[in-house]
């Protein structure tokens, strides 16, 4: 007979919420919306992104994706132009300013992760996150 535990689902779902709830005021305190903060995480200096293909990489519906592309760009935190391939394609990519603001926001993210981290041991710890990104 296996041993019954609560469904995944049952289990990271409280979880999520619960990093949701740490993020959101450290992501209003450096200005960013979640949306935006996920296009600003899946933005590397190399290579250049497509609207389209950023939009799949973060699960965002490609109109709505329009509105945040544009306040970042306003703000100077990423650039768009067209791809000399096909004029009708946007490419994208981070700028300095959005790269610094990424990077502290993630790092205030992280550190407060890590209190949530700290109740487990170093070994718990490195087996969760390895479990974890396994499973991504």
């Amino acid at each position: 007979m296996t041993s019954r535990r609560p469904d995944l689902a049952a289990m990271i779902g409280p979880l999520g919420r619960t990093l949701l709830a740490l993020e959101a005021p450290i992501l209003e305190a450096h200005g960013l919306a979640m949306w935006a903060y996920a296009v600003l995480l899946n933005l590397d200096d190399e290579p250049v992104r497509t609207q389209s293909a950023l939009a799949d990489a973060i699960g965002a519906d490609k109109t709505r994706i329009i509105r945040i592309l544009d306040d970042l760009t306003a703000r100077g935190l990423i650039e768009r132009r067209p791809d000399p391939a096909d004029r009708r394609v946007r490419l994208l990519s981070i700028t300095a300013a959005g790269r610094r603001l990424r990077d502290t926001t993630q790092a205030a993210i992280q550190t407060a992760e890590n209190d949530l981290l700290d109740r487990l041991t170093p070994a718990e710890r490195a087996t969760f996150l390895t479990a974890l990104q396994k499973l991504l």
